[in-house]
């Protein structure tokens, strides 16, 4: 499993990294704003660490199209839940889901580790605030679409192709701007701007990323994906999404980003036990 470094800290885990939500959004599509205050916020951050999770996620804009988030708004909801993070957890990677510079910029200032930009640095200075900082950043795949918008009908010659060459083409960006290799990620983005067998393609095609040698991000945490291949509810999509997350820690992603960070971290512990990566827990059954 590839070690990441972010802002200087290096981080080695024998399975891939689990980064948990935190929306600070009211209209996100899978909490509902259940985390938008900000102790509901806190109280969050400190159940998934207690789960496991190595990296918090935290957001303040929803990633689907809806009411305009100005940047101002954007740093009011989400810096001081990270200086509140950032003390109380200094052990913690802090990541910040922000496709803007000037929220990324305060962020940073308040200690986040990792820019998490959905929108493959539609806003181009973000790269530049990554570099000066020494934050990692995280290489999207969403075919040049403006922020907060979907596509009618997306086409794709060959979809994991796409993905393939623009996320290692952005990533090469970031080096060129000055952000540290080793805090890069790739990521698919699934079901941004892809539709269900787009984004079905990509996930049987995740081991060609890994390949690539740029550590692999995989955020597909009951997303459409899942309910459309199960035909089933926002509610009832845990387990597609861990069978997914399974295979693709069985390939090598080194991050996978979830709402459930208990469930999560276990399956990727279990794969890399059974890989050989990881030692049991403990193993004490017909031993003794």
């Amino acid at each position: 499993m590839p070690s990441l470094t972010f802002r200087g800290r290096t981080w080695n885990r024998d399975r891939a990294m689990v980064m948990a939500i935190v929306n600070r959004t009211p209209d996100s599509f899978y909490d509902h704003g259940i985390t938008f205050a900000e102790q509901a916020a806190r109280d969050r951050i400190a159940a998934v660490v207690r789960e496991g999770a190595d990296v918090i996620d935290i957001g303040g804009v929803p990633a689907s199209p809806g009411t305009e988030v100005t940047e101002q708004e954007e740093i009011d909801r989400v810096v001081p839940t990270v200086e509140w993070a950032r003390q109380a957890f200094p052990d913690v990677v802090i990541s910040v889901d922000t496709f803007r510079a000037g929220p990324a910029e305060a962020v940073c200032a308040a200690g986040a580790d990792l820019v998490n930009d959905n929108w493959a640095a539609a806003d181009p200075a973000i790269l530049d605030v990554a570099a000066r900082y020494g934050a990692g950043y995280v290489s999207a795949h969403t075919d040049h679409v403006t922020p907060r918008t979907e596509p009618h009908r997306p086409r794709y010659p060959d979809v994991l192709a796409s993905v393939i060459g623009q996320t290692v083409a952005l990533a090469e960006k970031a080096v060129a701007a000055g952000v540290p290799a080793a805090g890069i990620l790739i990521d698919p983005a699934i079901d941004f701007s892809k539709n269900t067998l787009h984004s079905l393609q990509v996930l049987r095609g995740i081991d060609e990323m890994v390949a690539t040698g740029w550590p692999v991000l995989l955020a597909m945490s009951n997303k459409t994906v899942v309910g459309e291949s199960l035909d089933v509810p926002l509610e009832e999509r845990l387990t597609g999404t861990l069978a997914a997350t399974a295979l693709a820690a069985d390939r090598g992603v080194a991050m996978v980003r979830a709402h459930q960070a208990r469930a999560t971290r276990e399956t990727c512990e279990m794969v890399a036990t059974v890989r050989g990566e990881r030692n049991p827990a403990r193993a004490v059954r017909l031993l003794a």
